[in-house]
């Protein structure tokens, strides 16, 4: 993909369904009582990969455009073939929690990343839980064999993740009383708005959740909203570039995922957001950005600690790029961002220098100088959407057209992206 500098971004778009949502929904919808409609799902490769899995254990699943009818099973049944979860991780570590309590034995799979990504972190919980698993090195692929009713335990995350929190809670359903997983730091928190926005309840004290089993879902209809992570490249655009007025409208504003937000308003950033509605329990609204006097001439780079990194984990990369036009930005404590689609420090640290960039790069974050006047370059995607979209939002500030290799990759997350963005630029 070709990008070249643009003057600014100007108009209104809509969002696909927040990715996260859409991956809870389609399974909460697909293990519970009656059918569901999920209305404004998400157009990724990730959650294609969900619903995929989803069918190979019997659950009927329509699809017509962006709306999803999910017909569960009166119980789940043993897939003919090893469920390929893609390249999601989310889909494999919380479809893991669901097997974990159905008397199946399963194989899950993934592409060559996935199958890179550790899975030790719900393979413990699981165990203690009764469930026996398979791995290779505790990497996928996955051979789980369920075991009702699963032990309750307590389980105080070694990681902040909410995908793991997830697992164990999808787990608790089949588990005879309480499970509660205790966080470290607060993570997103999607799968405890949808709990009990399908009829199962969570109890939340501080950083412990809890939910009671036996227990199972009432299926409905819910519109999912704009994913939020996808918003963040377009309003980090807005805010750089002179003279752009954007709108996004009916994205997620759930308080644990605007972390970006908050950061890029605190740098400056001329940025309004107003809810509009709740489903579900996930609130959202529209988001208005317009091209800011960013902060500049302190001195003072951003510091992102490690108790920030969780409600920002997807958006680093492009906190990286923007960091290079403000006053520089240092983001320590997120080794995780090394085991992700790929190790996103290094391609982060890989890219900005090919624009020249000055960065230092640490085994828990990097430190970006700046203001920069970064130039246009050769980048390499590493097959990771979130590098993909970064960089090209870099490319747009640049000094000169860049290329992306890969580029293809965003369709992760994210297929209309380059689509969107040709919409609203302005050469």
């Amino acid at each position: 993909m070709k990008i070249s500098p643009v003057h600014r971004i100007k108009g209104s778009i809509s969002l696909p369904g927040d990715k996260s949502i859409s991956h809870r929904a389609a399974l909460i919808a697909g293990i519970a009582e009656g059918t569901s409609q999920l209305t404004n799902f998400s157009t990724s490769r990730d959650c294609a990969s969900t619903l995929a899995c989803l069918e190979q254990l019997g659950v009927i699943v329509t699809r017509h455009g962006n709306t999803v009818m999910i017909q569960p099973p009166t119980q789940l049944r043993a897939p003919t073939e090893p469920l390929d979860c893609g390249n999601s991780g989310s889909t494999m570590r919380m479809l893991a929690g669901i097997l974990a309590g159905n008397n199946l034995i399963c194989e899950l799979t993934g592409d060559d990343s996935l199958s890179s990504r550790p899975m030790k972190r719900i393979i413990e919980p699981l165990e203690m839980m009764g469930t026996k698993i398979q791995s290779s090195g505790g990497k996928p692929p996955l051979v789980i064999q369920g075991t009702p009713p699963l032990n309750v335990i307590t389980y105080e995350l070694p990681v902040a993740s909410a995908q793991v929190k997830s697992c164990v809670l999808f787990a608790g359903l089949n588990a005879s009383g309480r499970t509660t997983v205790i966080e470290p730091a607060t993570t997103r928190d999607h799968t405890e708005r949808l709990f009990n926005g399908f009829g199962v309840a969570v109890e939340i004290t501080g950083t412990s959740i809890g939910i009671n089993g036996p227990a199972r879902f009432v299926g409905g209809e819910m519109t999912i909203p704009g994913d939020i992570s996808s918003a963040a490249y377009f309003v980090a655009a807005a805010m750089l570039l002179h003279n752009s007025e954007l709108t996004i409208e009916d994205v997620c504003l759930n308080p644990t995922r605007t972390e970006f937000i908050s950061l890029l308003r605190s740098s400056g950033g001329d940025i309004e957001s107003v809810e509009t509605r709740s489903d579900r329990n996930e609130p959202s609204g529209s988001i208005k950005v317009a091209a800011s006097e960013i902060r500049q001439g302190s001195n003072q780079p951003l510091r992102i600690g490690k108790e920030r990194i969780p409600a920002l984990i997807d958006e680093l990369p492009l906190v990286a790029v923007v960091g290079s036009q403000l006053d520089g930005v240092e983001i320590r404590g997120a080794a995780e961002l090394r085991v992700k689609e790929t190790d996103r420090i290094s391609a982060t640290v890989r890219n900005l220098r090919a624009m020249g960039a000055e960065v230092e790069e640490f085994d828990d974050g990097l430190f970006v100088n700046g203001p920069t006047k970064l130039r246009g370059a050769q980048i390499e995607s590493f097959e990771d959407h979130r590098i993909a979209m970064a960089f090209s939002i870099a490319a747009l500030v640049a000094d000169g057209p860049s290329e992306i290799s890969g580029a293809s990759c965003v369709d992760i997350s994210f297929p209309e992206f380059f689509d969107l963005l040709k919409q609203v630029v302005e050469a």
